[in-house]
């Protein structure tokens, strides 16, 4: 049985095509079943992030695997004939491998070495073990992976000082308004992108953050363990209002933030200046509420900028990463050269994974 992987990412698709194949956790048990039904995978795994969405499979050696993947991914998105045609990629074996434990290790991130993907990556796995998706093969395969980023975080500085997509959002809102404390930060979400948020506003000096969540039991204990104040998500209009800075991260089937809606607060608030930064996909806000007067409206892939100046500082951590993810490539191969009788690629056929 081959590894493989089919998907798209932030390099090779935009966020208005990757929103939508993106899926929600609460849709998973329908995707699963659509997924065997259409491929007839004994092995499968989907891992959809903000950054990427991935198919992985234990695959029979025989039959054009990756394209019936491209084709459900395709369908799942419902895409036209032909669109987004160059924006899957497709890889098997030692490059699937070499591929998965870079994700893990957070070297694929936009954000290089970013805080969230290993538990991003432990979360997808966890979820298609309960779907009964995975087996030998993906479940050997993903606990090595999430190894690997182990290591990788605990052995060099490539995590060093919990940097996320959060995080360069909140550079953002430096640049703009300067010292954060006289301002009032709404957080839109309480999962995980949410908490490290949260974490570094309170770290950098923001006094005034609220928390709107659909779980306020959630919110409030982010209120409670970081700092802040959990709000109540139906009263969204009047905390928008209020509110200086927007980050937006929550799991939405449409957006939480319309045009109208927004025009239509704008003179409640005097027309102050409202910055907003989704780090939603699909997006949590629509595209069109940047086109209002005063609204700074940014989503993930506007801070590709910002995270170019934090990959320069990271490239000697990223040398160190890629020597470890190397060796335990080596290994998990030799794994599977026992379980298969198959040759273990050669260094440079690794160097090609890249």
């Amino acid at each position: 049985m081959d590894i493989l992987v089919v998907g798209v990412n932030y390099r090779t698709a935009p966020i208005e095509l990757r929103e939508r194949v993106a899926f929600r956790a609460e849709h998973l048990a329908q995707a699963y079943a659509e997924l065997q039904q259409d491929t007839g995978l004994p092995e499968a795994l989907i891992l959809s992030t903000c950054n990427r969405v991935e198919v992985y499979a234990g695959a029979p050696a025989s039959g054009d695997v990756a394209s019936r993947l491209v084709s459900f991914l395709r369908s799942h998105g419902a895409f036209l004939e032909g669109e987004g045609q160059d924006s899957f990629y497709a890889y098997e074996e030692a490059q699937a491998v070499r591929h998965l434990f870079r994700v893990a290790s957070g070297l694929d991130s936009m954000v290089l070495g970013e805080a969230e993907i290993l538990h991003q990556v432990k979360q997808a796995y966890e979820r298609a073990k309960g779907h009964g998706a995975t087996g030998k093969v993906l479940n050997a395969l993903f606990q090595k992976a999430l190894n690997a980023g182990k290591a990788v975080r605990t052995h060099t500085a490539i995590g060093r000082g919990g940097m996320s997509v959060g995080t360069v959002a909140i550079e953002l809102a430096q640049k703009i308004f300067g010292e954060l404390r006289p301002y009032t930060v709404l957080l839109l979400g309480a999962g995980k992108v949410s908490e490290m948020t949260l974490k570094r506003l309170i770290a950098r000096g923001a006094s005034r953050v609220r928390i709107a969540n659909r779980s306020a039991e959630r919110a409030d204990l982010l209120a409670t363990r970081y700092g802040g104040e959990r709000v109540a998500l139906d009263a969204l209009e009047d905390q928008l209002v209020e509110a200086d800075i927007v980050i937006a991260s929550c799991s939405v089937e449409r957006p939480l933030l319309t045009g109208e809606r927004i025009q239509r607060l704008m003179p409640r608030r005097h027309h102050r200046p409202l910055c907003l930064i989704d780090l939603g996909v699909p997006r949590n806000i629509e595209s069109s509420v940047g086109q209002a007067e005063n609204i700074y409206l940014f989503d993930i892939d506007d801070l590709q900028d910002l995270v170019a100046h934090h990959h320069g500082q990271r490239q000697q951590a990223a040398g160190e990463a890629q020597r470890i993810i190397d060796s335990k490539v080596r290994h998990f191969l030799a794994w599977r050269q026992q379980e298969r009788g198959a040759f273990i690629p050669s260094a440079s056929v690794l160097a090609g994974a890249r």
